[in-house]
């Protein structure tokens, strides 16, 4: 995909959150609905159609976190996770922000390579997260999600 003619840009607050995308980074929509009201949600536009989306919440005045991201499944892989977090990360600078972390599932093989790939290092376990958590397993890569690995970029 061409990401040069991708747009990037906070939802406004007159517009529907993307919960079908959400929902596909997080399938518990309480969850979700718990951290959006300290976060804001950005998407990633083509020809003026939502195809992604990043939801950013402030940990503490120097620290903010990925709380979700998300790509229409038929488009994942070609670039626009990583345009996602780039310009999340860019708009966290802009903001004074020193650091930025996402936490993950030990079974999200490709997002741990991806957040290492853009400078994120591993740096917290919460052992049984998912479990705790999640009414229903969780599976991925066919791995069970317990897990969540935090990683973190300095700015």
């Amino acid at each position: 995909m061409d990401i040069q003619n991708l747009t990037f840009r906070q939802l406004r607050g007159d517009e529907q959150v993307p919960y079908d995308l959400l929902l596909l980074a997080d399938p518990s929509k309480a969850i979700i609905e718990a951290y959006l009201a300290a976060s804001k949600v950005f998407v990633a536009e083509k020809d003026q159609k939502v195809i992604g989306a990043i939801v950013l919440s402030p940990l503490t005045n120097i620290m903010t976190e990925i709380k979700n991201v998300a790509v229409t499944p038929e488009l994942q892989g070609q670039g626009v996770g990583k345009y996602l977090i780039e310009n999340a990360i860019q708009f966290s600078i802009q903001k004074g922000y020193k650091s930025i972390c996402i936490g993950t599932a030990n079974s999200s093989v490709g997002q741990l390579y991806l957040y290492q790939k853009l400078g994120f290092e591993m740096n917290e376990i919460k052992k049984d997260f998912f479990i705790d958590n999640y009414p229903e397993p969780i599976h991925e890569n066919g791995i069970r999600a317990k897990h969540m690995i935090v990683l973190t970029r300095l700015l």
